[in-house]
């Protein structure tokens, strides 16, 4: 089985966000993506503090579909240099039946199988 990542992302609002995990759950690159509620980000790009809202995101993806997320968010962002981290699920102390959801979620061959 393909381990599971969660990628933890950023952006400008709410419906841009929702609209993004949408397709990616659709496209089964993603089993699941959670829309946060937006927060306050302090940065520094190009030389001077910035301050803005954001809506962060958490997808929940396989190695397997870590790399075409990715190639996805960074087409379809509005950001010139968007945040995305991929962080590895830690197998110990999780619920292996969510991750297999995961994994399950995001093969291609369901996709087919499906329909």
């Amino acid at each position: 089985m393909d381990e599971v990542l969660f990628l933890y992302t950023t952006w400008p609002d709410a419906e841009t966000a929702e609209t993004f995990a949408a397709e990616a759950v659709a496209e089964r690159l993603a089993a699941c993506a959670n829309v946060l509620a937006p927060m306050r980000a302090i940065y520094r790009w190009k030389g001077a503090v910035e301050r803005a809202a954001e809506v962060p995101m958490i997808l929940k993806a396989t190695t397997a579909t870590a790399e075409p997320l990715k190639a996805l968010l960074l087409e379809r962002h509005p950001y010139e240099v968007p945040c995305l981290v991929a962080l590895p699920v830690v197998a110990d102390g999780s619920n292996p039946e969510f991750l297999a959801w995961i994994a399950e979620q995001t093969r291609s061959d369901q996709a087919d199988a499906q329909g």
